[in-house]
């Protein structure tokens, strides 16, 4: 009896002892695993995690991609081969740039109600705003038209107006709807042309609101082709710098040849 008892009480302590280890032997491995991992990462350096740092020769692009040409309906804006528009100008609707125009930096030509024209030889400077609207309130056409050899100064902002040929338009001056600037004629910065006012043929204006302040002479009248034929040719320097879709095949061919893949 003695040695049956003997006998059981060990077949019960084996029985424990190996349902015990099989439960703890998950835990038992994950602790071995991780101390394991961390002796190795502690032993050897080269496996440490290393900090990536950009290349100081790398050229930093610009992807945000300003849209320049913005259809509207069945309104798409022309531009003539040799027109130069910088990458950063709006064109949206029924505009037209003709033949060696040029619009510059930051300008806004918005043609959603009405048609704007920019003409031969003409220029617009930097941040002009030029609009267009339904009709005009005194019966005169809506849409904007700057027609040849015709210089807008920076900041100025034109609506539903026509400017004759060989005519300067100040820096920060407004044209309001209906306005009419005739040939060989001169505002002044910062002058403002209420809705419906003319001014006449070879004259100089100016002030808020534009009045009278004298005649040009014919030196100052053969003056205004010669400013926009200047701008025009000033313009192709900048033109033969511009790439219209953008410069990212540099970053491709780079990345190509670093791999070494043929161009």
């Amino acid at each position: 009896m003695a040695a049956l008892a003997r006998l059981s009480r060990r077949a019960l302590a084996t029985t424990f002892s190996s349902a015990t280890y099989h439960r703890r032997l998950p835990l038992l491995l994950s602790r071995t695993f991780s101390s394991e991992t961390a002796a190795a990462s502690s032993s050897s350096p080269s496996t440490k995690a290393i900090p990536i740092t950009e290349s100081m020769d790398r050229v930093k692009w610009d992807y945000r991609g300003q849209r320049k040409i913005i259809p509207l309906g069945q309104w798409l804006p022309k531009i003539a081969v040799d027109a130069y528009v910088a990458p950063n100008v709006v064109l949206a609707g029924q505009v037209t740039v003709c033949d060696g125009a040029s619009v510059w930096n930051s300008a806004v030509l918005r043609g959603d109600l009405n048609k704007i024209t920019v003409g031969f030889c003409s220029n617009v400077q930097e941040r002009c705003v030029i609009h267009a609207a339904w009709n005009s309130p005194t019966g005169l056409p809506a849409e904007t038209s700057i027609e040849r050899f015709v210089t807008i100064g920076a900041y100025s902002l034109l609506r539903s107006c026509t400017i004759e040929p060989e005519c300067i338009i100040g820096q920060h001056s407004i044209l309001m709807e209906g306005s009419l600037v005739e040939t060989h004629s001169i505002l002044e910065a910062g002058s403002v042309v209420p809705p419906g006012r003319r001014i006449p043929t070879g004259e100089l204006w100016a002030g808020n609101p534009a009045r009278f302040v004298r005649t040009l002479t014919h030196e100052e009248t053969l003056e205004i082709p010669k400013l926009a034929v200047a701008i025009n040719d000033l313009s192709k320097s900048h033109f033969s710098e511009f790439l219209p879709y953008s410069t990212v095949y540099l970053e491709v061919e780079k990345l190509k040849k670093s791999l070494g893949i043929s161009i």
